[in-house]
């Protein structure tokens, strides 16, 4: 069953509010990775709005160097933004934040109730269905280009700590997403509408919204053996946690941040 391009644009028309980034698609059967390819599209001169879509990654790119296996059966595909609006080098995980939340949101909208694990992973009943990777290009402290790569299981084998949608959407009453054209169109206009509320919006309304759906708040983690309490995430991408110290007779509840990659939370289930 392949690919049909003409079903994801008529859904992508169907769905737009906003023309924020002018898509422009390109579908490969196999590549090393989307993101790989978006890259060397824009240096062919490819524009902001260019989309890869694969039905396979043979070097698929994950957080930290990590590798994302990508089997047939899974949503693969990266989105090139460039920017006219100065951002900070280091505030490049807005984008990664702004994706999340705006991903979540569509799929939520069509009923699936999907939360976000800090800083980049997409949860369902509390198992991972997809992540994010953002890559950015920068001049001068300034991210001049980014690239950024979204992966979600539909029909795909995932490990015990995973969940595809087909699986999840076999135990409903109702199929929200219908077919892998109808999941790549919600994903981009996830993107599309998280860049829209970052940069129309500003960062404070879109952190507020991703917290909404941070299933690791109020979660206990442990930092050089103190406990502490998730309370929030920088707009940096830090993790906020409040860490419980005794001081003699009081209690003292210093907030600390955590840098993305330092801590892993793990996977619980949520009530999200």
């Amino acid at each position: 069953m392949g690919f049909n391009l003409q079903n994801l644009e008529a859904a992508l028309k169907a769905g737009r509010k906003y023309t924020y980034l002018p898509f422009s698609l390109h579908f490969f059967e196999s590549v090393s990775s989307t993101n790989q390819t978006l890259w060397n599209l824009l240096n062919q001169g490819a524009i902001s709005g260019t989309v890869v879509i694969a039905t396979v990654q043979s070097a698929g790119r994950g957080q930290w160097g990590r590798e994302w296996i990508s089997p047939v059966g899974g949503l693969y595909v990266s989105v090139a933004i460039s920017f006219d609006q100065k951002i900070e080098a280091t505030d490049s995980y807005q984008l990664t934040f702004a994706t999340a939340w705006g991903i979540a949101s569509q799929l939520r909208q069509r009923g699936i109730n999907v939360g976000i694990k800090w800083p980049n992973d997409l949860v369902l009943n509390g198992r991972k269905l997809g992540g994010i990777l953002t890559e950015t290009k920068v001049n001068k402290g300034q991210i001049t280009q980014a690239v950024i790569g979204v992966g979600i299981n539909w029909t795909n084998p995932v490990p015990e700590t995973g969940i595809n949608l087909e699986s999840w959407q076999a135990l409903q009453d109702v199929r929200p997403i219908s077919c892998l054209e109808m999941l790549t169109s919600t994903v981009l206009l996830g993107i599309e509408s998280g860049m829209e509320c970052l940069f129309q919006e500003g960062v404070s309304i879109l952190l507020s919204r991703y917290l909404d759906l941070l299933t690791n708040m109020g979660d206990r983690v442990y930092v050089n053996n103190l406990s502490g309490t998730v309370v929030g995430v920088t707009p940096q991408g830090n993790l906020r946690v409040d860490l419980e110290t005794h001081d003699t007779k009081e209690l003292i509840t210093p907030e600390i941040y955590i840098q993305p990659g330092t801590i892993s939370l793990g996977y619980h289930k949520s009530s999200v």
